[in-house]
């Protein structure tokens, strides 16, 4: 069985455990006292990932970052190819988008690490760099649904790097960066969240 190392808080780990829901995969969790156990730093855990990071997820073979877990199991699990595609167009806007969300993680995560649970960061960098990257997806969203398309990388269907994008912008509030600026992701956020099989965490909720 699929074992996902997690921790309830984390939007990195829920973007995985937001793909396994929509993918209808059964799994194992071991929850983690993150904050402000930082279990995720005890010998036993550095043995399964040295960097001392979540999410971890074993599936015969160990893979230690969301994004590459949420490639993993979208090419292994996903027989319609919906979730991440294979035409090069899509796969290279899909690989940017990622790196969007890697972005995020570092701007809009650690603006909520220091707001929720104390840790030290530039916090006026970290906010003023999420307010780029929301303008940035603001930006393609709204051009996208001129075009009639809903998601960042295909018409038809959300993709992997909607997956990646979506908890740092749906938790960027917790981190003191407001999402009223930004109409096309409000809009995006809510379609998402009524995809079938939608999953939520503390602090991200069902569609209104």
């Amino acid at each position: 069985m699929i074992k996902l190392y997690d921790y309830e808080l984390s939007g990195n780990c829920y973007k995985v455990r937001l793909l396994l829901g929509l993918l209808h995969l059964t799994y194992e969790r071991v929850e983690l006292d993150f904050y402000p156990g930082r279990e995720h730093k005890a010998p036993w855990f550095l043995a399964i990932n040295p960097l001392g990071e979540l999410p971890v997820l074993e599936d015969g073979i160990i893979l230690r970052d969301s994004h590459a877990i949420l490639v993993y199991l979208a090419r292994k699990y996903d027989a319609t190819a919906s979730w991440y595609p294979t035409d090069a167009e899509t796969l290279g806007n899909i690989t940017l988008w990622l790196g969007v969300a890697e972005k995020l993680t570092t701007t809009s995560g650690a603006a909520r690490l220091h707001d929720t649970m104390f840790y030290d960061v530039d916090i006026d960098k970290c906010r003023a760099g999420a307010h780029q990257l929301l303008r940035l997806l603001d930006e393609q969203l709204w051009f996208a649904e001129q075009e009639g398309c809903d998601w960042l990388c295909s018409h038809n269907h959300p993709t992997i790097a909607d997956i990646a994008c979506f908890p740092y912008v749906m938790l960027c509030e917790e981190g003191g960066i407001s999402r009223l600026p930004y109409p096309a992701i409000r809009r995006w956020c809510e379609r998402l969240k009524r995809t079938a099989h939608f999953t939520t965490m503390p602090g991200i909720f069902p569609a209104s």
